[in-house]
């Protein structure tokens, strides 16, 4: 489990994260929602020590360091490969460096995404870099599998196509964080959803519960950050009403 403890973080005068708690059991695939600016990012790469922050987070009770990094893998539209090599020499080296890396899992995704396996990286078109960053974070092993918008460039049918996949190919033990504009997409296929708004956690709900509530996801979201659907009409209002 990855508990995490009263998590602040700033960035100069701007609060990023402002006291986040949470845990993130084995077994779930989890969604993290918010506007532009609402500390995904943030948050998940204080998970992955990329950078300083105040409180605590551990995993199975270890704060998270060289020694059991190789438990968490990330996938980010950013891109951290290397653009020269290809994608048969970045599964060697993942093999080198991570002994859970599957490769019976690299080569069904990649002939899912029908990826080049001899190309180099910086060949690919941005939608191939996002599938093969998603890829390489599935395969590494980890029992924690963080994505930051993973699916930036790439069409809605191939984005459905893949959440099939992905329920398929998990074990019972892996966790997914899927941070995603993409609400709609995903409701069907995620058992829970958090909520941030200006760094802190204005909601954590199972779509068990809203279920049992008779909600929908989108419901859920519109009431958690007071949504108003009138303001469109304002505001197109008071733009008229000035000619």
């Amino acid at each position: 489990m990855i508990e995490i403890e009263s998590v602040t973080k700033s960035y100069g005068l701007k609060r990023a994260l402002e006291g986040v708690s949470l845990t993130l059991p084995k077994g779930q695939i989890v969604g993290l929602f918010g506007e532009n600016g609402a500390g995904k990012t943030t948050l998940m790469k204080c998970i992955l020590g990329f950078t300083r922050f105040s409180g605590k987070i551990t995993l199975d009770g270890e704060p998270i360091s060289h020694k059991n990094i190789d438990r968490v893998s990330f996938a980010t539209s950013e891109h951290s490969f290397f653009p020269n090599l290809t994608a048969t020499a970045h599964k060697e080296f993942y093999q080198m460096h991570f002994p859970r890396f599957s490769e019976k899992r690299f080569n069904a995704l990649m002939d899912f995404f029908e990826l080049p396996r001899h190309s180099p990286l910086r060949q690919f078109s941005t939608g191939q870099k996002n599938q093969f960053e998603v890829i390489m974070a599935l395969c590494q092993g980890a029992d924690y599998i963080l994505m930051d918008e993973p699916f930036a460039g790439n069409d809605v049918f191939n984005r459905e196509d893949f959440y099939k996949v992905l329920l398929g190919i998990l074990e019972p033990f892996e966790t997914v964080l899927l941070a995603t504009h993409l609400l709609e997409e995903v409701q069907s296929f995620i058992g829970r959803a958090i909520l941030i708004h200006q760094g802190k956690i204005v909601g954590d709900v199972s779509t068990l519960e809203l279920d049992e509530a008779g909600k929908k996801l989108m419901d859920y979201v519109r009431e958690t950050y007071n949504y108003r659907p009138d303001r469109v009409g304002k505001a197109l209002s008071d733009l008229t009403s000035e000619k």
